[in-house]
């Protein structure tokens, strides 16, 4: 069993099914139609979080399911783009079980294709406790790893950015990113969790192509324009203005007291690129 780490304010996650079945109600009033368009700005509070209540079984995947497809007029595929994008999302999530329970070596560390076992992955304790604490000198990443320790869970945006950083640039064995997650997140769901890594690292199924390495900066300028997210988690950068937020000059981080970054983002990409198709296409 994992030792979990976060402190949790219990504000954010009433427990309950009660507070389950509040929270779903109002997400459907109030969010679901516009899902598709804000669901990938963390800085809006515009997804469901009934993560936490659907991990810990306070509301089932079904109920959840059935609200949507209420409010899409019994409808699947058509009507509004928000119902249908977050029925999928639900989908998702029991696609990942399933894979799960008909792969099961996939809960025991292994990569879903094993060819890409392969994989030299590096193991550089400091580039890792870099990314863990929030102090890559990255600002996406580092704020977005500052609120999952601070409140225990992170926006599906940021997991997919910090995740690809972890493996693709930093060049670190998705595992213990994976676990870091199990350890930290309060919905953190085995099959989910694992699904998602596999994703990002290029190692399982329906994958992310192992050329698609996501540029935390220009997601930063996309998903979180006006740097709320960073303001909110990264204090130090608060008084930087324009894009500046998002890639702060190298002149001026002493005065902040903010890291350089850890990594070279374009560099490292291509290092990952070349070292995926030589080991695993031997390309």
């Amino acid at each position: 069993i994992l030792n979990y780490q976060s402190k949790v304010p219990e504000k954010l996650w009433p427990a309950g099914e009660q507070k389950a079945r509040m929270r779903l109600r109002k997400f459907i009033k109030q969010n679901l139609n516009s899902y598709k368009q804000r669901r990938d700005f963390p800085a809006m509070a515009a997804t469901s979080r009934l993560s936490p209540y659907l991990t810990a079984g306070m509301i089932s995947p079904r109920e959840c399911f059935l609200a949507a497809f209420n409010a899409n007029h019994h409808q699947l595929a058509s009507g509004s783009s928000g119902a249908v994008t977050w029925m999928n999302e639900l989908i998702w999530r029991e696609f990942y079980k399933n894979i799960l329970a008909q792969n099961p070596r996939v809960s025991m560390g292994q990569a879903f294709q094993l060819r890409t076992e392969k994989m030299p992955w590096q193991e550089h304790p400091q580039l890792f406790q870099a990314w863990a604490k929030g102090r890559t000198g990255i600002p996406i990443v580092d704020a977005a790893m500052r609120q999952l320790n601070a409140i225990g869970w992170m926006h599906n945006r940021l997991r997919m950015i910090v995740a690809s950083f972890l493996v693709k640039n930093l060049q670190l064995d998705w595992r213990v990113g994976e676990k870091y997650f199990m350890e930290h997140l309060i919905d953190g769901d085995l099959a989910a969790n694992n699904g998602g890594w596999q994703w990002c690292a290029s190692t399982g199924v329906d994958a992310v192509p192992y050329f698609r390495v996501f540029n935390p900066y220009t997601q930063s300028i996309r998903y979180d324009p006006e740097g709320e997210l960073i303001r909110e988690y990264c204090p130090e950068l608060k008084k930087l203005t324009g894009r500046q937020i998002h890639r702060p000059p190298l002149s001026l981080l002493s005065k902040l007291s903010y890291p350089e970054p850890i990594i070279d983002v374009a560099a490292s990409r291509r290092q990952f690129i070349a070292k995926y198709k030589k080991t695993v296409f031997n390309e």
